[in-house]
């Protein structure tokens, strides 16, 4: 694997598999460039929620606007230039604050695990 940059323009943003929300991923790097970890951006619609089970390891940065990720009770909010962290396994609901944008890396690849 070669050494690469990325801007958001060269992602290309698309609707999870089985969301129907104004959440959108662009992957980067994935599972079909050999190596062991998915790369992307995301984008947030204002008001948007979305509730998992993490089936990766999975760090957002967020590059604009605000989230709040609430596991186990608690809440912890996100603004522009936060990094979030939620371990595989973890019951998550995360909210867009407001039209948000981030940048992200999972382990392993989310595609995989959640197909």
């Amino acid at each position: 694997m070669k050494i690469r940059k990325f801007s958001r323009q060269d992602a290309v943003m698309e609707r999870s598999p089985g969301q129907s929300g104004d959440i959108l991923t662009g992957n980067l790097v994935d599972e079909r460039d050999g190596g062991p970890i998915t790369i992307g951006y995301g984008r947030w619609g204002k008001n948007q929620r979305l509730e998992l089970t993490l089936a990766v390891d999975d760090v957002m940065i967020l590059l604009e606007g605000r989230l709040a990720v609430s596991f186990d009770g608690a809440t912890v909010e996100a603004a522009a230039g936060d990094i979030v962290h939620m371990p595989k396994g973890e019951t998550v609901k995360i909210e867009a604050r407001e039209e948000t944008v981030t940048a992200y890396v999972t382990y392993p690849h989310w595609r995989i695990a959640e197909g």
